[in-house]
């Protein structure tokens, strides 16, 4: 396995930190042993957490306005796939991606799937694309893909969904998402019944289309890029979607798709009581579908979510297996870099999670203590878990500080010499 950045430059990296780092380390350790909890426990909870990164989140995004390239950005899979194998190297917590189509079409999915295993990775879950017209494209999702009111369009978008799957089994993938930029713009555009019954009879039609043991993760956004109404608009509308289609039907979270102030948290404990939390796409948010780096924003709200994953795992129901994603816009940053530091804060919210201390809690929960059952929470979110994040990334062969190593290493700038430039444009990746 060739990997894209020098094993001596980080293995430089990391001996010029190890001292700090065990200091840190044992410090650390030392101050949870005195609540009763394992540091190495911990550790090894963080070693086992992973999240997927989107090929398109490899390149710069844009604005519904605009669209400003940086030199060796990607220009297909292939490139992606390179830069993906960066992030996780030297982050040691991403060893999947999830491929977006036809974006990423190619003629040989068999040597694709050979490829990404050469840069130590495997494939997420397939995303299908009926939002966009493509060249050649027999039919407009102008009106709607899946709700649309042309029978031809709405068979187009289902056809296009079982190829995605077909694609999948070929890559290693188990999991299709579906989300339709379906809605309208203008009261009285269409009926609001009879566009849900349509999305449902093509969405049955794909779910009755998947192999045993794969799961289709219906992605609810409330607006944009319809304005007035969206099919799929909540997580109300997708879990009634996910039960009236059948049990391969599950529910993905993305934490910009909601209303302002929606608590997110309350939905994921909802979805799972229910057996229908399939995944989350994180990133975050300021006014709306921001797509902004995963914690940049509010990263207690990234806590607050994991501590009802982590409430789901420990009662698991009917099952409790999601797929995790982050799915960003990189408009002002190098992808990779976003991409390195939102897996971080995504792990740190996950360890930190891990570190509360839910007998104490659930006892204040259940003598209405309303302070102290906050406290058991606010205690584990104060507790800096950089020590046990980057022990795990050092012994799994990643970088120290992964940002530092990349930067270090001038991948970029290699790139920018080696690949063709992505051309000005408006619109995301």
């Amino acid at each position: 396995m060739t990997l894209p950045v020098s094993a001596d430059l980080i293995a430089e990296h990391n001996r010029a930190h190890a001292d700090a780092l065990e200091d840190d380390y044992a410090a650390l350790g030392r101050k949870l042993a005195r609540g009763g909890v394992d540091i190495d426990a911990i550790k090894a909870r963080v070693a086992g957490f992973s999240v997927a990164v989107p090929s398109w989140g490899a390149g710069r995004g844009g604005t519904r306005f605009a669209k400003f390239p940086i030199p060796g950005e990607p220009t297909n899979i292939h490139e992606k796939l390179e830069d993906c194998a960066v992030i996780n190297q030297l982050g040691r917590s991403t060893p999947r991606v999830s491929p977006h189509f036809p974006w990423d079409k190619v003629s040989d999915y068999k040597a694709l799937r050979e490829e990404a295993a050469e840069l130590g990775l495997g494939w997420d879950a397939v995303n299908s694309n009926t939002f966009q017209d493509q060249p050649g494209q027999a039919r407009t999702y102008a009106n709607g893909s899946l709700s649309a009111q042309d029978a031809a369009t709405r068979q187009q978008a289902v056809d296009h969904n079982i190829e995605c799957i077909e694609i999948g089994v070929q890559l290693g993938s188990t999991d299709l998402t579906v989300w339709v930029g379906d809605g309208t713009n203008f009261p009285g555009q269409q009926d609001f019944a009879r566009s849900l019954d349509r999305y449902l009879d093509g969405a049955s039609q794909i779910h009755a289309a998947l192999p045993e043991g794969w799961r289709m993760l219906l992605e609810h956004k409330m607006f944009e890029p319809a304005f007035y109404s969206t099919v799929i608009s909540d997580w109300g509308s997708s879990i009634l979607a996910a039960q009236e289609l059948g049990p391969k039907a599950k529910c993905l979270v993305d934490l910009g798709h909601h209303a302002p102030n929606v608590n997110i948290e309350q939905i994921v404990a909802r979805l799972h009581r229910f057996g229908k939390l399939g995944g989350f796409h994180f990133n975050d948010s300021k006014y709306g579908d921001d797509d902004l780096d995963s914690g940049s924003i509010n990263p207690h709200q990234l806590f607050l979510v994991f501590n009802e994953l982590i409430e789901a795992e420990q009662n698991p129901r009917d099952g409790f297996n999601p797929s995790y994603m982050i799915d960003q816009s990189h408009n002002v940053t190098d992808p990779i870099e976003s991409m390195l530091s939102s897996a971080e804060a995504i792990a740190q919210c996950f360890a930190k999670a891990s570190l509360v201390d839910r007998p104490a809690l659930h006892a204040a929960q259940a003598d209405n203590d309303t302070m102290m059952a906050f406290q058991a929470l606010r205690r584990a979110y104060g507790i800096d878990v950089a020590p046990i994040l980057a022990k795990a990334r050092v012994e799994a062969g990643g970088a120290f500080d992964p940002i530092a190593v990349y930067r270090a290493s001038q991948y970029r700038a290699r790139k920018a010499q080696m690949r063709k430039p992505v051309g000005l444009g408006a619109g995301i990746v």
